[in-house]
């Protein structure tokens, strides 16, 4: 058996009755994980890994006497990085705040020479976080904020004909999605001006919800219709992994893992994002993880308040977390519109929030919500869970018609993360939708490199990322002013040159994939 699971007899387990794992960074140093690497140290990696099941708990010498010592270097590696991100958390948020202060004091006042002349005059206009003209880092990465317009491209041959329809797999739909992940990660007042003014849409809500990980309200998603009344569509956007948020980062690399019964394991991160539960007291995680009309669980009694399911597990936590707060406002929204369907959709991290979400509404047997389903999209989505889980949620977003879709670009990082190989837990579920560097589009199983993997770093990811910003310069001058990339986004680009796959991640190119993506089969574009 094996650190995090091995495929097998649902998933894999460490030891009999074992349904979670977390992996801690902060219990021990840099002398013990040398000893839990090199020589599988029992003592040395137990400070590193809280492991339970059957309703108690299995100390981390357990574990590892259980098997838990091969290709633990996984296991290592996740601590390693979760240290370093610790180490630069605050320069990173200080440096986050001062980066964002100083784009949003350009943008505001016509960059460096109308910031000069306006320093001369007096009549500087100074950034307010939170108000309706502050972007966020994504924002000044990709200024877009309008709904393609395909007249933009009615000159070339291969959009002749084409049908701009808002349907399941329509590219209109896709760009959309990709659009409000990106979106997301603005404050309330930016979502709501361009939901109402630019998209002509239906603002419905901006929540920011607990997340018990990094114990404060840091999940934050967004809920539009696209008309106020009678509407046709809701669209529910996760806001994704922020640039500057070390908390972020460390749930990305986190390894930790809770096991739903007859369901899977699913990334433990991801589920206190939501709301669904807290390590620090893992008989949480079953008081929400169970089917709703299931009867108490290991002795573990709901807090019932009512009949009413909504009321039925920790009130208080459901008003603030994520996944109640959008399944309370998605019953009233289908309620008062008969023929609306809603999409969930994310960038990064809030790609995993998008397709977690649906697989709560599963188990919490919310038929008349999934009935409503129309997809999943996701964008540079980490993985989320075991084999098991994928298997679960394929049933029920495939048939009669697939609803997930998993967008990768090229050599994106996130996708490849948390580490996976032929035995280890975390796999990807549903076709991906791939998206190479020429912006070709490909239907497959999984990402190439799937694990970024070091032979292929040299040299061929150093070679694309130099193809990439090189792209960045003359984009413009081929597909016109609209795709023209700004400083910022040519910065990363460099960025990229020394860590090839974080420039990938922007979601510049996942806008770019959208709307200039061809089939590889040929010069005739994916379906409109």
């Amino acid at each position: 058996m094996e650190v995090g699971g091995v495929e097998g007899n649902g998933g894999g387990e460490f030891v009999e009755g074992f349904d979670f794992l977390i992996v801690r960074d902060e219990n021990g140093g840099v002398f013990d994980l040398f000893k839990f690497l090199a020589w599988n140290d029992a003592q040395s990696g137990a400070k590193f890994l809280v492991g339970g099941g059957g309703g108690g708990g299995w100390s981390g010498e357990e574990l590892i006497s259980g098997g838990g010592g091969d290709h633990r270097w996984v296991i290592v590696v996740s601590i390693i990085v979760r240290k370093i991100i610790k180490i630069f958390g605050k320069p990173m948020e200080w440096m986050g705040c001062a980066l964002e202060f100083v784009l949003n004091l350009l943008s505001l006042n016509g960059n460096f020479l109308g910031l000069l002349n306006r320093f001369l005059h007096g009549t500087v206009v100074m950034p307010k976080r939170g108000s309706e003209t502050f972007i966020s880092a994504i924002g000044h990465l990709d200024s877009r904020i309008d709904l393609f317009d395909v007249k933009t491209l009615s000159t070339q041959p291969e959009f002749e004909d084409k049908k701009w329809q808002l349907e399941l797999g329509s590219r209109a739909l896709m760009d959309l999605c990709m659009m409000a992940s990106k979106l997301a990660y603005e404050n309330a007042k930016v979502v709501r001006n361009v939901v109402d003014l630019h998209w002509k849409m239906h603002f419905v809500g901006f929540y920011n919800c607990w997340n018990d990980y990094q114990k404060e309200q840091s999940t934050q998603v967004f809920v539009a219709c696209d008309k106020p009344k009678d509407a046709n569509l809701i669209i529910v956007s996760f806001r994704g992994t922020e640039p500057f948020d070390a908390d972020d980062w460390i749930t990305d690399f986190d390894y930790s893992w809770y096991e739903i019964p007859n369901l899977g394991k699913v990334h433990m991160g991801f589920l206190e994002a939501l709301g669904l539960g807290s390590r620090a007291k893992t008989s949480t995680f079953l008081e929400h993880l169970q089917p709703q009309n299931a009867g108490p669980s290991n002795g573990i009694k709901k807090q019932t308040n009512s009949d009413n399911p909504d009321e039925a597990v920790v009130p208080v936590m459901r008003e603030m977390t994520a996944y109640y707060t959008v399944r309370s406002k998605l019953k009233e929204l289908i309620k008062e519109h008969e023929n609306a369907k809603f999409v969930v959709t994310g960038h990064s991290l809030g790609g995993a929030l998008a397709i977690l979400f649906p697989t709560v509404l599963v188990l919490h047997d919310e038929a008349e919500l999934m009935q409503r389903l129309l997809g999943v999209y996701t964008f540079g989505q980490p993985r989320v869970g075991n084999r098991q889980l994928g298997s679960y949620m394929e049933a029920h977003l495939e048939h009669p018609q697939k609803k997930y879709f998993r967008v990768v670009y090229c050599n994106d990082l996130v996708p490849r993360l948390p580490y996976d190989n032929k035995t280890f837990l975390y796999k990807h579920f549903g076709a991906c939708l791939y998206y190479n560097s020429l912006y070709v589009e490909k239907n497959v199983d999984e990402e190439p490199n799937r694990n970024f993997g070091l032979w292929y770093l040299i040299p061929a990811a150093y070679a694309n990322a130099a193809w990439e910003m090189l792209r960045g310069f003359l984009i413009g001058y081929i597909y016109g002013p609209g795709f023209t990339e700004c400083w910022e986004s040519i910065m990363l680009r460099v960025v990229g040159l020394a860590i090839p796959g974080l420039s990938a991640h922007s979601p510049v190119d996942y806008v770019n994939s959208i709307r200039l993506g061809r089939m590889d089969e040929g010069p005739e574009m994916m379906s409109l």
